[in-house]
């Protein structure tokens, strides 16, 4: 695939990362901190240290995040989250989005689908966050979609098994968290979200992108 920049406008559709942002349910143990190791009156440098839960902002999970011996960030292959993507709107959706909502849309075999809701208008996100329901996740996985992106918090809430992470995880579908898609039209669009690559872990940080 090649990519004339010059001619595509450059969307970013990721969460600024600061001490104030909303996390998950609230958590202070999900709050990034940002430190000062050095600066210009100990040193000739500046530098900091950030602290951060991987599961806070624009992040991928990947399986070993609810799958015990699942997979890790080191092993994702970059072709899977750089991109063509669909932005889907639920913005009418008021609780969940479930199988029947999802059948209406032109989900097909491949896609990497971004779900766009009121949770991008909404100042806390910290609870009642529209989410993707087990049926919905079932639904998506018999479509064989490749990934599946949202502007909630987490891809789920409510749901004590985890039923949707499991649906998608356990067939190597891609779980995006944590997109600001407000802006953003339905319709296809290119999408890179790689994430830093941290050996062994089960989740990362990442920079999302479109390009139009």
């Amino acid at each position: 695939m090649e990519i004339n920049l010059d001619t595509m406008k450059i969307i970013d559709i990721s969460m600024p990362v600061t001490r104030l942002m909303p996390v998950y349910k609230g958590k202070e143990s999900k709050r990034p901190n940002l430190y000062i190791e050095s600066d210009f009156t100990t040193g000739s440098a500046y530098e900091s240290k950030l602290e951060m839960n991987m599961h806070t902002g624009t992040h991928i999970d990947r399986s070993l995040h609810i799958i015990p011996g699942g997979t890790t960030i080191e092993t994702l292959e970059l072709s899977k989250v750089i991109t063509s993507c669909k932005v889907i709107d639920f913005t009418d959706v008021g609780d969940k989005i479930s199988r029947e909502q999802l059948k209406s849309k032109n989900i097909k075999t491949g896609d990497f689908i971004l779900l766009k809701t009121r949770n991008s208008y909404m100042d806390i996100l910290e609870t009642d966050f529209i989410f993707l329901d087990k049926s919905g996740a079932e639904y998506l996985k018999e479509m064989k979609i490749k990934g599946v992106g949202t502007d909630g918090l987490g891809i789920e809430r409510s749901q004590p098994q985890h039923e949707t992470h499991i649906q998608l995880l356990s067939s190597d579908i891609i779980i995006l968290e944590g997109l600001r898609l407000k802006d953003i039209e339905e319709g296809e669009y290119i999408l890179i979200a790689a994430p830093i690559n941290i050996v062994g872990s089960e989740a990362a940080p990442v920079r999302a992108i479109l390009l139009q």
